[in-house]
């Protein structure tokens, strides 16, 4: 920091690097930072700061920022410092800016300009500041802004604009490669550039784009050759030596340029021998650097078409690696031999104790890659110890990713280069052992199935000798303890399977151990499922064979316990065991077939005509008929679905309609003071509902003006009398939507002119039906679904003979009911909800246009009149909705009407038909 010293930085800001440099915990060095943002916070913003002191506080907040603090009330300074035309202060400013902000960040709109101008700049300091934090900052939607001025500068007088332009095009083509792919033939010039830098930097994009497309750069590899014999023979500058050796990361970089050009190139690798070979002569095996090139060399003569004496010049480097006591060197020439014998798996014995030396070093990075490399060397000769030695290493090792990485290699050699099957199924074994649940599920299907299939020979002595010595392994593994999942499932089923096959076990003994199984592992249902799986097949056999079954009293408790079970898998299993027992010999033997698990099914009809007639039956006694997948999404549209099958729709079929939106809980009773236009007719608020109708409606006749309802707040829902009971039975509700205000219109009827806007349903809620109830109505198909006045003969005799057959429900208990006593209440035989005939009791043309309160007495005598020209049709309707029954006595529905206005005016009725002026004037 004391160069820093030198170009005025002051004595505070050195005494706090000092101090953090000094701090001996991370919490001590926080309050230093802490305290330090607070003084930056509040000097930053003083006014008429110098440009030395800002430029300072700019730098003291890239130091808070490095530490790992937040700095960003200090951003828009180090921003406005890129503007400044000292030079100083705008390089400070641009290091700053690419150390605060990324690509993404929103003051990025405000340096581009400021980059604009610099790149125009004739000082070429300028240049490159403004070329810097074009590589750092600009993002996809700001590249063509300044990328003409970069191609521009490709051919700037100074060679350090020259590479810097260049490096700025290759950050382009790595953020959006669309942008610069018409500058291929810029980067090909550049290759040519007198300036070893600007050639050195163009090789970075021509090695991105030969990674993508070869064939289309295959008439460099001259030009490539060329240059690396010319850096080779030193031809260049001193400055770009590196310990000694000329330029070693363009020898590097042209070396991978090549290794890809000549892959599977006869002709262009036959270019390149000659100047490999002398690379490999010359490089300095005392450096790392000259070891670095050397590793290079040796990959690069891997990759392409094989030279005989490259390959014996590349053992030869191989050995001096292998040899060397740094173990870094060590684990390059594991890496490369591992490379060559891709190519010649021969050269791997020549350094054979070498690789042993490293496979039992004690660095665990050099004794992992060792691994990776016999693991490339195995062939069927040495897969024994190669897997051996692997194992001993995974349980060894307490890394579970490296450990389930050892685990499939281990499988996948057993697997490719076994010797036997017999070693095959002891590797599996102890490799479930010790890997436990790490390794792959299909793992364990495969040893099942090699089980089952034997040596793929027609020699069943072998195989059965195989599947008796894995039944012997695995009684004998069972008794260690925790032993993983899946090898228990292994197990269950292995034992299951052939247990009792060769006679040597009995069947009570494999039982009993299955049980022990279970029993020991009750928390795993997989393991149960697959030990009561496993005793079930040894009943089966047992039975099959015609010997007497002896089943312990622990199977049995087991049995007990698992038809308990929660998992419904596990008592279905338990229920199949208990039901296969029962049978006889030749049921079990067709039920559980020995030794057929690898035996494919054959499905003999697939079109599963045994079952026509059941069908048939079936549909004779009113079931419905199978719908395609095609047919279901037909029939998705309510109304059509509903329409399919109307005659068992309101027994048998789900109703797919949304609930009826609840009506508003309004007060049972007006303040005594309320005026009469409280009474007047207003209008009810519909709600629509979707009931079932035939094809065969009739349309609903016009009005000309809106249907209004009666204002019923303060009316009571049940009166003195029984007759006046508002809970309605089944035969009420469902003659409902026929009786409605007197009219013969149910309230799904209306026609649209008069029904109240409709109240949008939320999309959550339309989602939610669609998963409840299989999809929702639209507003078109509500109205066309209630467009009708009338049903069929067939719907309205259904309804009448449901109404018939109805139950009464009588009503709960008023605790307000001062009227008759109960028993005139049960005596009666139908009640009438006094609300349904309330409705429609006032003349629409006389309360549409209400501007003043009306006279009680006119209104009374209106609502007479208009109640006795109503009688005829009210009457017939309330027959049809009670059952054709003969209403005779006074007019009910005047009754009900001078009833509802003396209640609301406060009186109460002495009689059922009340006399207004004997009531109310006493």
């Amino acid at each position: 920091m004391g160069s820093q010293g030198g170009f005025g930085q002051s004595k505070e800001f050195l005494d706090l690097v000092k101090s953090i440099g000094e701090s001996r915990s991370k919490a001590e060095e926080d309050r230093i930072v802490l305290r330090e943002i607070e003084t930056l916070r509040r000097r930053i913003t003083e006014p008429d700061i110098p440009k030395r002191k800002m430029k300072e506080y700019i730098i003291r907040l890239v130091y808070i920022e490095m530490l790992g603090h937040d700095a960003s009330f200090g951003y828009i300074h180090a921003v406005k410092m890129t503007h400044d035309d000292s030079l100083l202060l705008k390089r400070t400013g641009y290091l700053a800016v690419t150390l605060f902000l990324n690509e993404d960040h929103d003051l990025i709109i405000l340096i581009v300009n400021t980059i604009q101008k610099d790149l125009k700049s004739d000082n070429f300091l300028v240049v490159c500041a403004a070329l810097n934090a074009v590589c750092k900052l600009i993002n996809d939607e700001t590249i063509p802004a300044v990328l003409q001025q970069v191609v521009e500068l490709l051919y700037h007088p100074k060679e350090a604009v020259r590479k810097k332009a260049v490096m700025a095009l290759h950050r382009f083509y790595q953020r959006s490669p669309s942008s610069v792919t018409h500058l291929v033939t810029n980067f090909r010039k550049k290759l040519c550039d007198n300036d070893p830098g600007v050639m050195g930097a163009t090789l970075c994009p021509l090695f991105d784009l030969i990674m993508i497309d070869v064939n289309s750069h295959k008439d460099l590899v001259g030009s490539f050759v060329s240059i690396l014999k010319q850096v080779a023979e030193r031809r260049l500058p001193k400055s770009y030596d590196y310990h000694q050796t000329p330029a070693p990361f363009i020898q590097i970089k042209l070396l991978k340029i090549l290794a890809l050009l000549g892959s599977g190139d006869k002709q262009s690798s036959e270019q390149m021998y000659t100047i490999i070979g002398d690379i490999m002569r010359r490089s300095d095996t005392t450096s790392n650097i000259g070891n670095a090139i050397l590793y290079e060399c040796i990959c690069c003569v891997s990759s392409i078409h094989p030279s005989p004496k490259l390959f014996g010049a590349a053992a030869d480097a191989i050995a001096k690696l292998l040899k060397s006591d740094v173990h870094n060197l060590r684990y390059m020439g594991i890496d490369a031999l591992g490379r060559l014998i891709r190519i010649n798996p021969e050269v791997a014995e020549q350094h054979q104790l070498a690789v042993i030396d490293c496979l039992e070093d004690p660095d665990d990075t050099l004794k992992r890659k060792t691994f990776e490399l016999l693991y490339k060397m195995t062939k069927s000769s040495n897969v024994e110890v190669i897997v051996d030695r692997m194992i001993e290493y995974m349980i060894s090792i307490n890394d579970n990713h490296y450990k389930t990485e050892i685990a499939s290699r281990c499988v996948e050699l057993a697997e490719q280069f076994a010797p036997s099957n017999r070693w095959f199924i002891q590797t599996m074994n102890k490799v479930f052992q010790h890997a436990g649940d790490l390794v792959n599920p299909k793992v364990a299907h495969n040893l099942m199935r090699l089980i089952a299939e034997g040596f793929g020979e027609d020699d069943d002595t072998a195989d059965s000798q195989l599947r008796s010595s894995a039944v012997e392994s695995y009684l004998r593994i069972m008794g260690e303890p925790k032993l993983p999942s899946t090898f228990l499932q292994v197990i269950c089923w292995v034992l299951g399977e052939y247990g009792t096959a060769d006679g040597k076990y009995s069947a009570s003994y494999i039982g009993g151990k299955l049980c022990d199984v279970a029993e020991a592992h009750s928390s795993d249902d997989t393991v149960k499922a697959y030990a009561v799986t496993a005793l079930m097949k040894v009943c089966s056999y047992e039975k099959a064979a015609g010997r007497k079954l002896d089943m312990l009293s622990e199977c049995q408790s087991l049995i007990e316990s698992l038809s308990a079970s929660h998992s419904t898998d596990l008592q279905q299993r338990a229920y199949e065991l208990k039901a296969i027992i029962s049978l006889d010999g030749i049921a079990m033997e067709n039920i559980m077939p020995l030794d057929a698990s690898c035996e494919d099914i054959e499905v003999i009809d697939k079109s599963l005509s045994f079952l026509n007639s059941y069908v048939q039956k079936s549909l004779e006694e009113g079931a419905k008929p199978y719908l395609t997948e095609h047919e279901r999404s037909r029939t998705r549209n309510i109304s059509n679905f509903r329409n399919h099958d109307h005659h068992d729709a309101s027994t048998h079929s789900l109703r797919f309609e949304a609930y009826e939106v609840p009506k508003p809980v309004i007060s049972a009773r007006l303040p005594p003071t309320a005026s009469l236009t409280e009474l007047a007719a207003v209008r009810e608020q519909s709600y629509q509902r979707e009931v079932h109708r035939s094809p065969s409606v009739g349309s609903l006749s016009d009005k000309g003006s809106q249907e209004l309802r009666l204002r019923l707040d303060g009316v009571q829902k049940k009166w003195g009398r029984p007759t006046y009971s508002s809970a309605a039975s089944p035969s009420t509700s469902d003659s409902e939507s026929h009786t409605v205000n007197g009219t013969g219109k149910g309230k799904s009827f209306e026609p649209s002119s008069r029904r109240q806007p409709e109240v949008e349903i939320p999309e959550e809620k339309q989602k939610l039906a669609a998963s409840l109830f299989g999809g929702t109505t639209s507003k078109s198909e509500k109205k066309q679904s209630g467009g009708g006045i009338k049903g069929s003969k067939a719907t309205r005799s259904t309804a009448d003979q449901t109404r018939a057959t109805t139950a009464v429900v009588h009503p709960p208990v008023d605790l307000l009911d001062f009227g008759e006593p109960s028993g005139a209440a049960s005596g009666s035989s139908s009640t009438v909800d006094p609300f349904k005939q309330l409705e429609g009791l006032v003349d629409t043309n006389q309360y549409s246009n209400v501007s003043k309160d009306p006279d009680l007495l006119s209104l009374y005598s209106d609502a007479a009149s208009t109640s006795g020209q109503n009688q005829n049709q009210e009457t017939g309707n309330l027959s049809h909705g009670s059952g054709n029954r003969t209403t005779k006595g006074p007019n009910l529905k005047d009754a009900l009407g001078k009833d509802a206005l003396v209640r609301q005016m406060g009186v109460t009725p002495a009689t059922q038909n009340p006399n207004l002026f004997k009531d109310l004037l006493g």
